[in-house]
């Protein structure tokens, strides 16, 4: 009987210490790469905003860690990339940091550090700033746009800007500033942005006006298939109060013959018509039973030729 040579045995036992013998190893057996382009910037007297970029390219990451001073103030899930931390004391220096979590548990180093300085508080002031004015915004492609604003003014200073995409803010920028980049967007994709100011005392002043952009199709993506022009508008008639929709339907290689509804992100109802559906100017009428004063969120989308649901049209509010 012929015995393994002592060679053999040696050349067993590391491939069982190792994770796989050949070089392979267990899946996210290495940590996630460091968050990139950390920012933060100074929201008020007492709060700041933490920003970082997305690795296109993490695998299993499945949240991020904000550190200020060495010491965890924040978790957050894979899909955000900013963070507001508060309850900060007024012209004081932080520091923050960022380290991303994969699948496995295991963390990236932790980014360089960012500092910033927060402004003092300033007793009894409770007046917001003025609504930044002609908000404009430029495509960059199909991922990116660059926001411009007139500037607030304030009884004391604007110390930041936020940006909105819809309800949720994506950005914020210094109050020295009136333009702001936005990136990671999707291609072919209608997105409704509007600016808020704000100063050290987190007074927020209301909402620019909103603008809203499509952003290019991907190569081989074809046509943008939201319905443009869409707008939403109170009414009233006799006692009874609706909202009237108008859009325009997509340009597609057949006819749009139904669109879905969403109030407050969630479907509501499908619109279709009886006869032919209108091809150049739609308009859609629903009643509102809540009490005068209440507020919504409205967005459609249309039914394709090919029976798949297009993009969504702008996001619009409309109060009752």
């Amino acid at each position: 009987m012929q015995h393994p040579s002592r060679f053999a045995l040696l050349a067993a036992t590391a491939c069982l210490l190792l994770t796989a013998c050949g070089g392979g190893g267990q899946p996210h057996a290495r940590g996630p790469s460091t968050p990139a382009g950390v920012s933060v910037q100074a929201s008020s007297a007492t709060s700041a905003h933490v920003m970082w970029t997305p690795d296109a390219t993490a695998d299993g990451v499945t949240g991020y860690e904000i550190f200020r001073a060495g010491t965890k103030a924040r978790t957050v899930g894979a899909g955000t990339t900013m963070v507001d931390i508060i309850g900060l004391r007024p012209s004081t220096a932080y520091e923050f940091t960022v380290r991303a979590k994969n699948a496995a548990g295991r963390f990236s180093p932790r980014s360089r550090p960012v500092r910033v300085t927060l402004p003092a508080r300033v007793p009894d002031d409770h007046r917001a700033p003025s609504r930044p004015g002609d908000l404009r915004v430029r495509a960059g492609g199909a991922h990116a746009a660059t926001l411009s604003w007139t500037r607030s003014t304030d009884d004391v200073r604007v110390t930041s800007y936020d940006v909105y995409q819809g309800q949720s803010k994506i950005h914020t920028v210094g109050g020295d500033l009136t333009t702001a980049r936005i990136t990671g967007l999707r291609p072919a994709t209608v997105y409704t942005f509007t600016v808020r100011a704000r100063d050290g005392a987190d007074n927020s002043s209301a909402p620019s006006g909103s603008v809203d952009l499509t952003t290019a199709s991907a190569p081989g993506q074809g046509p943008s298939t939201e319905p443009t022009g869409f707008r939403a508008t109170a009414r009233t008639v006799k006692g009874v109060r609706s909202v009237e929709l108008s859009w325009v339907p997509p340009d597609t290689d057949g006819e749009v013959t139904g669109y879905q509804m969403y109030l407050d992100g969630k479907l509501t109802t499908t619109i279709v018509w009886g006869a032919a559906a209108p091809q150049h100017a739609a308009t859609y009428t629903f009643a509102v039973r809540e009490k005068p004063g209440t507020t919504y969120r409205v967005k459609i989308r249309a039914k394709l030729p090919d029976g798949n649901w297009g993009t969504f049209s702008a996001e619009r509010t409309v109060t009752v």
